[in-house]
């Protein structure tokens, strides 16, 4: 499960790739590495119209702690799409995002000797994992899918892998009914992929 990524480019970069006109005034950029929780930056379609906005990374839940008491999490991964937690984001277009980024983390090795190994596209700079988001009492927030692995990421990571987006893809994923959407959530093509 991806819990670690980067988004090393600038706001021109980002601006350039996705054809955003401009940002909001007064902005404070996400840092270049981002966890569960921190805030980072989504593309999402807004009238026809690509919009750039932060978002706290991870959909809030409550859960009942081992002593009963509530607990709040961030969940920061979409595993299962029939979810009703997931549904409702999932089933409308304008739930849906990109979340841009230049590297994500899988951790390989036993507990206590865990060595980071850093995946991206070389042939897209940035890249887009395919995500969902939702308002909050706290603001937007926003989580992406993962699928499972392909054969550059099963060996480090066997159980999943964010769900990544070709350029080409990134339309159908804002815009498209939710049955030709999820058609996307599949490993992304390991040839096209590095691992640091």
């Amino acid at each position: 499960m991806c819990n670690r990524y980067r988004m090393t480019a600038n706001q021109a970069e980002i601006a350039a790739r996705y054809g955003i006109v401009g940002f909001p005034p007064d902005l404070q950029l996400p840092p270049p590495e981002l966890f569960p929780k921190r805030t980072a930056w989504t593309i999402r379609d807004e009238g026809g119209a690509r919009i750039a906005e932060p978002m706290a990374w991870g959909f809030p839940m409550t859960i009942k702690g081992k002593s009963g008491k509530p607990i709040e999490k961030a969940v920061t991964n979409v595993r299962n799409y029939a979810s009703p937690f997931w549904r409702s984001a999932l089933k409308v277009p304008a739930r849906r995002c990109l979340v841009p980024f230049t590297m994500f983390c899988e951790w390989e090795g036993e507990a206590g000797a865990k060595v980071e190994r850093w995946f991206d596209v070389p042939s897209q700079p940035i890249t887009s994992f395919a995500g969902v988001w939702r308002p909050s009492e706290a603001g937007a927030v926003m989580a992406f899918l993962t699928t499972e692995p392909n054969p550059l990421v099963a060996p480090i990571h066997p159980k999943a892998m964010p769900v990544l987006l070709s350029i080409g893809d990134e339309e159908r994923w804002l815009t498209a009914p939710v049955e030709d959407a999820l058609e996307l959530a599949a490993p992304f093509p390991s040839q096209l992929m590095r691992v640091a």
